[in-house]
């Protein structure tokens, strides 16, 4: 197998996209595969980099002896070759390990698909749900899955029908980043204004101090399989975890401090599991997302999904004894063997344009 793995992009999260995207490379390097890496710069152009490459060489951006790279509809990927003609770089899929904004919302999806490259992780119609937390909480309550009220935040807007306090969140977005916690309706409303991260979109939901954090992760390659449940463990003064705190530490989200597996009842494990399972029937899941829930009492809501996790929710699998490379190596096959988007242009038969008469006529 020769992939490619495609790492960083035009995306609050980009450094963190490297540092999973170099990972996952010297991984697949060292378990014996030709692989092909595409770094994806801030400036939304492609490039074919050395996959060893250490972090500190994209500190200035793009590399040095980086090679231009195009993605092209019906062409894959292709590099300028000898005597000005394009060169197609053949793989047989891509790694997608592009967190946050077009790398995880669709955008990307759906240029591979254009391009007819297989690729991990979720579909353009999966991430575009999975990145949209409005729309996966209203999935989610038609599924009947239980989840707190969420509603649409703006600066003018009403408050919302629900008591405070509130956490706002971005609604396109991860990582913890842009979250504020513990608000009035007004200070929520003044956020949107002044937080860069929520003038695209913003969510407002109860916040629940009291409710413990869950997470699982799927995997859905050789079959649909469940890790264990993982608690991360809040600061000591209960707030969540920075993005400082959960990426810049160490090594990075795999230190990040956490309870695995989380000492839960079992009936709260079952109820759990049961949900995760719903939530990869109804949400078009692929790859190895991690699902988040908050669990207090008897209650145990389903909060957001993250469609790529960083370092692809590698810790959670290790803890089941699969190895980062042979991770990998199942969402490539997964992606590999994927029958890829089907369109048809049936019914486009001409009967529409021979009966249309003049545009001209039409604008009249």
């Amino acid at each position: 197998m020769r992939p490619a793995v495609m790492f960083g992009g035009p995306s609050p999260e980009h450094d963190i996209s490297i540092l999973t995207g170099l990972q996952a490379a010297r991984a697949l390097l060292d378990a014996g595969h030709d692989v092909e890496a595409i770094y994806w710069s801030k400036g939304g152009d492609f490039h074919s980099v050395a996959p060893d490459l250490e972090a500190a060489a994209f500190l200035e951006g793009v590399p040095a002896k980086a090679v231009p790279v195009q993605l092209t509809a019906g062409a894959g990927l292709s590099a300028e070759g000898r005597m000005g003609r394009r060169r197609v770089i053949e793989v047989d899929a891509v790694l997608n390990c592009c967190h946050g904004g077009p790398g995880e919302d669709g955008t990307l999806q759906a240029a591979l698909d254009l391009a007819g490259l297989r690729y991990t992780g979720p579909t353009a119609a999966g991430a575009a749900l999975g990145m949209d937390k409005l729309a996966f909480g209203g999935v989610c309550a038609a599924a009947g899955l239980p989840s707190l009220p969420r509603a649409v935040l703006t600066a003018d807007g009403p408050a919302p029908e629900f008591e405070g306090p509130y956490i706002v969140k971005p609604r396109f977005g991860g990582s913890s980043m842009g979250i504020e916690a513990d608000v009035d309706a007004g200070t929520a409303r003044d956020l949107v204004r002044t937080q860069p991260l929520l003038r695209g979109g913003a969510v407002v939901e109860p916040y629940r101090p009291d409710a413990i954090d869950l997470n699982i992760s799927l995997r859905t390659h050789p079959e649909l399989q469940l890790s264990a449940i993982e608690k991360p463990l809040r600061a000591e003064d209960g707030r969540i975890y920075t993005y400082a705190e959960k990426y810049l530490g160490g090594e990075g989200l795999t230190s990040a401090p956490r309870e695995l597996p989380a000492d839960v009842p079992d009936d709260v494990r079952k109820k759990m599991e049961h949900m995760a399972r719903t939530i990869a029937a109804v949400a078009q899941v692929r790859g190895v997302p991690r699902i988040d829930f908050l669990w207090a009492g008897d209650d145990l809501w389903v909060n957001e999904i993250n469609t790529i996790p960083g370092a692809l929710a590698w810790y959670f699998w290790s803890h089941e004894g699969i190895s980062f490379a042979q991770l990998l190596t199942d969402m490539l096959t997964e992606a590999e063997r994927s029958p890829g988007p089907q369109w048809t242009s049936e019914g486009a038969d001409g009967s529409a344009l021979r009966a249309a008469g003049s545009i001209a006529g039409k604008l009249a």
